[in-house]
């Protein structure tokens, strides 16, 4: 299949399996003769398989490691590695939780302290006024 035809059985773009194939995630296509990439039943499985860990919110390195394991499963140490990622990738999405958690509190705190019958906004106010802990390279944006 062509990667248009890949891309709509996997649920991405053709964009996203060129960014695939130019990481190192997904293996490169066969050519044609007029250079269109052809894709397999592999293929389409492994692009699945990245899809669903990136839906997971899995790293490209995460999602590389798991690769390494399901490629060499005869390595004793693999099912090992998977529940160690496994385990780290929890704790990252415990960690955001909390830090997510204190966010809604803090909005939360904006939001009850403004009263509508003042001349000024309590929300523009606080937000002027607060401290916040910014961490480096932690944000949503």
């Amino acid at each position: 299949m062509k990667i248009g035809e890949l891309a709509k059985a996997a649920g991405c773009t053709a964009e996203t399996i060129r960014f695939y194939e130019k990481i190192g995630l997904f293996a490169q296509a066969q050519r044609t003769a007029s250079n269109y990439r052809l894709y397999g039943k592999t293929h389409l499985e492994r692009l699945i398989f990245i899809r669903n860990c990136r839906a997971l919110e899995m790293s490209h390195d995460e999602i590389r490691t798991l690769i390494t394991i399901m490629d060499h499963p005869a390595k004793q140490t693999q099912h090992h590695n998977a529940h160690v990622l496994l385990n780290s990738h929890l704790h990252h999405i415990d960690e955001r939780i909390a830090e997510l958690t204190a966010l809604r509190m803090q909005l939360l705190k904006l939001q009850q302290d403004c009263h509508p019958c003042h001349d000024s906004c309590g929300i523009l106010q606080g937000l002027a006024e607060m401290e916040v802990d910014v961490k480096a390279g932690k944000s949503h944006l």
